[in-house]
């Protein structure tokens, strides 16, 4: 017996070996100096069919969204909604509340100005006409920065990486349009939508055509208080203005701007000041309310498109219902640790997650790791109805068009969450072969990196890579 244990062991051993000397044969594709770290294994498996560097820590980028829609589901449930509340503790006289009014925010990713004119409209059906107190923005539903630890500052004023604070409307992102000076030298203007509560201010110089400036002169935006941004730069003149978006920055300003309008609007004024409340305060009565889609619908368009908004608005609501504190990055890391520990039996080990959407450099997981949080979703997937939610090869989502995955022929058979960022190209979920087995596999490659001639080509090595590694784990497993 002991004899047909060893034999056993070394045979299991040579076929791991021979699978993790054949990735070679794939890595051969890749730039020089690219990492990849790499595991396959089939659904309720003891062991890998693939084992290469799995336990190398990597960027997870937003595989990482994986991790956060698991702990949301097993935490919020998936019939958690965001709320959105307008209070006062007055009573309405004649017309005129007594009292400040109180506009809650919760977080919720999803909220529009068409939501907050609604409630404006709710506000002004109970007769309401004159507020006799102030406007107070209460964000107090989350504390601390509302930018994770890691993030590059070059990315904070784009609309993908919005900080994911308290009051979020239309995505806190607003577009603006730049214009030339008919003039070389002369200062490009800028316009912006009358209903963008911002102030935006141009010192960019314009340039003529072909001027040797324009290859190092860059646009740039300077972001200051109070949704304030200044452009500096350059742009070479031309006859259609050059569309622009940019991520708000104070996201109490501008919502209390938005709100202040909707009351204006409605005919309806207050007699004190706009002011923000950061701590928690009893809820009062509550005048009017609107509500996010379900958890579930919220992760499916999380995962599917990688929305970086949701995934940090949930992470830090996470740890706002675990511990009963204010959502901040912390409490969301400490939170999703402990739930999938005592609620999965899953260990994050030396894990690190800084937030929920991947964005941040600090994050750091290994392939063995997530390899765990994927063998629970496909067991339990019963209950979590989670693999629904991933993008499916070559038919929506970020997978739409997976160059790699199309041309190995497993359009329809590969659901998988995509992870980007400079120089890192990840995957991570689920294929039924062409045996119909179910596997799960994960991806990191980073360190991917071309010439500069070879931009505009840059992925055709990873297209080589993965249609060749995944079509031989279709056929082979």
């Amino acid at each position: 017996m002991r004899f047909s244990r060893i034999v056993t062991g070394l045979a299991c051993a040579f076929m791991l070996n021979a699978h993790a000397a054949s990735v070679e044969d794939y890595t051969q594709y890749l730039p020089d100096g690219a990492n990849l770290a790499l595991i396959v294994q089939k659904i309720g498996a003891s062991a890998p069919s693939i084992d290469y560097h799995s336990k190398q820590m990597a960027l997870p980028a937003s595989t990482m969204k994986v991790i956060t829609a698991l702990a949301a589901l097993l935490q919020l449930g998936p019939d958690y909604r965001f709320h959105t509340q307008l209070e006062s503790k007055g009573s309405i006289d004649d017309g005129t509340l007594q009292g400040d009014l109180v506009a809650r925010f919760g977080g919720d990713p999803t909220l529009t100005r068409q939501d907050l004119r609604n409630m404006v409209a709710t506000l002004k059906k109970q007769g309401v006409k004159h507020i006799q107190g102030n406007l107070v923005i209460d964000t107090s539903v989350f504390a601390s920065h509302d930018k994770a630890p890691g993030w590059p500052w070059n990315d904070l004023t784009q609309c993908f990486s919005a900080p994911p604070g308290a009051a979020i409307v239309d995505r806190n992102c607003f577009s603006v349009s730049l214009y030339s000076a008919a003039n070389a030298g002369d200062k490009a203007f800028i316009r912006v939508a009358s209903y963008y509560p911002v102030n935006m201010f141009s010192e960019v110089r314009t340039l003529a055509k072909g001027s040797p400036d324009a290859q190092y002169c860059e646009l740039d935006v300077v972001p200051g208080e109070l949704n304030r941004f200044t452009l500096t730069g350059c742009m070479t003149q031309r006859a259609e203005p050059l569309p622009l978006a940019f991520a708000i920055q104070d996201d109490a300003s501008y919502a209390g701007a938005l709100l202040k309008a909707e009351l204006q609007a409605a005919g309806i004024d207050y007699t004190g000041h706009l002011l923000r409340q950061t701590q928690a305060t009893p809820p009062a009565k509550v005048l009017a309310e609107t509500q996010s889609a379900p958890l579930h619908d919220l992760l499916r368009v999380m995962l599917k498109k990688s929305d970086n908004m949701i995934a940090d608005t949930v992470f830090r609501t996470i740890g706002h219902e675990r511990f009963g504190v204010p959502g901040t990055w912390r409490a969301g890391s400490d939170a999703v640790r402990q739930i999938l520990r005592q609620k999965a039996n899953i260990d994050l080990g030396n894990s690190i997650q800084v937030d929920g959407s991947g964005l941040s450099r600090h994050d750091l997981i290994s392939p063995a790791t997530m390899m765990q949080v994927l063998q629970y979703i496909a067991q339990n997937d019963q209950q979590l109805n989670f693999i629904s939610m991933l993008p499916l090869a070559g038919y929506d989502g970020t997978l739409r068009y997976r160059g790699g995955l199309h041309e190995a022929g497993v359009d329809g058979k590969v659901s998988a969450k995509t992870g980007s960022l400079q120089g890192v190209y990840n995957l991570a979920g689920f294929m039924t072969t062409a045996s119909g087995q179910r596997v799960a596999f994960v991806q990191y490659l980073s360190g991917y990196a071309v010439p500069p001639e070879d931009q505009r080509q840059r992925r055709i090595p990873l297209v080589r890579f993965e249609s060749r590694l995944y079509k031989d784990v279709y056929q082979n497993n």
